[in-house]
């Protein structure tokens, strides 16, 4: 019998993620070697995926461009996708996902939620610098978002957004703490606290600059 997995001695491919979880093993580039990178995707590939690969910089992605012609970067999320064609993907779920951010500098994080859940095929919709400094601008927004199955709030220095929405809303919030703030905000361990002491019921929290992580739980609520 055939292995789940591919041993290419630096990596073990799971090639069966694809059917336990929905969506094929994803790349995580950070501390791999652009090569090594680029092999894992044409692997991925060759066994009938669609390839995400997370934390990766330009060239990296240039790497992999060598092999996957169609491979697309993007920058801001720092994330490299490759879609098979149409009609050889399995039917998309197409649930609607919010993406809230606290603030601009919130944003890298939010676009790999954001790219991660469009990758899983769920429409996304983009609310962004809506934070608490001036809660007017979440209000604004709010009908909109409300018309989300899963809600992603992406917050940094006290993190006190994934409060605020959690209060408002009726679906799942997902809140990703993110490393943006002064000095006492502990590179994201004071909005990670925050988000965890959370009173509002309903909100589960992933762990600092984990855009990634959100959207694969939006995706798990999603298919539930």
């Amino acid at each position: 019998m055939k292995p789940p997995f591919e041993d290419l001695g630096f990596a073990k491919i799971d090639h069966d993620r694809q059917r336990r979880k929905g969506f094929p093993e994803v790349i995580y580039c950070e501390g791999k070697t652009p090569a090594q990178i680029a092999k894992i995707a044409q692997k991925i590939k060759n066994n009938g995926h669609d390839v995400l690969a997370t934390r990766a910089d330009k060239k990296a992605y240039l790497t992999v461009k060598k092999v996957l012609k169609k491979a697309t970067y993007h920058k801001e999320a720092r994330i490299i996708t490759f879609k098979r064609p149409l009609a050889a993907r399995r039917s998309s779920l197409a649930a609607k996902i919010a993406i809230v951010s606290a603030g601009t500098a919130d944003i890298p994080v939010a676009e790999e939620a954001a790219v991660t859940a469009e990758f899983l095929g769920n429409k996304v919709e983009r609310f962004f610098d809506v934070g608490v400094a001036g809660i007017h601008r979440l209000c604004a927004n709010l009908d909109k978002i409300r018309k989300a199955k899963v809600i992603i709030v992406v917050a940094g220095m006290e993190g006190a957004l994934a409060s605020v929405v959690g209060g408002l809303v009726d679906k799942p919030v997902i809140a990703v703490p993110t490393s943006i703030g002064y000095g006492a905000s502990f590179k994201g361990l004071s909005a990670l606290l925050t988000m965890m002491n959370s009173c509002a019921p309903g909100v589960a929290v992933v762990n600092i600059d984990n855009g990634f992580g959100a959207a694969c739980m939006a995706q798990a609520i999603i298919r539930s």
